[in-house]
């Protein structure tokens, strides 16, 4: 990935968080931050993703999948974010009520550590840091479990 894309697309990312911080309604909050965090997976999935790879699909895959697949150190997030779309879903259909502020601004959260964990790995990846130098990426907090007990 050029290291201008990289950049800008960071910039937007950070924009697409700073929108989520920014809604008033926690479930306005909520579908934010879950797209920002799509954009975030975007950026490691345009860095490692094998060009090869898409030529041969014919169709769509979901871009948490990808992630598992093409970047397996941030399998955790991806489940983790999979885990939000039911929600996401649901209130874009309308139920705009199941959504806490505090579910909100988790996820905003989750979001903002997500974005610099990927920012970091991409940095890495394009200084060549061998992977025994890398830094380890942090586990989703409490993840699955949380999204998961809300029926999402």
């Amino acid at each position: 990935m050029p290291e201008s894309r990289f950049h800008t697309d960071i910039q937007r990312a950070r924009a697409a968080i700073m929108e989520a911080e920014l809604a008033e309604q926690p479930s306005d909050r909520y579908v934010a931050a879950h797209l920002a965090a799509l954009r975030v997976a975007a950026i490691l999935l345009a860095a490692r993703a094998d060009p090869s790879e898409s030529a041969r699909r014919t169709r769509p895959r979901n871009a948490w999948r990808m992630l598992s697949a093409v970047a397996p150190e941030f399998a955790e997030w991806a489940a983790f974010f999979a885990a939000t779309e039911g929600k996401r879903d649901a209130v874009r259909a309308g139920a705009t009520t199941i959504v806490s502020a505090r579910e909100a601004d988790d996820l905003v959260r989750d979001a903002q550590t997500f974005l610099s964990l990927v920012e970091r790995r991409v940095t890495e990846l394009s200084r060549g840091t061998p992977a025994e130098h890398r830094r380890p990426i942090a586990r989703p907090p409490g993840g699955r479990r949380r999204e998961a007990s809300n029926g999402g």
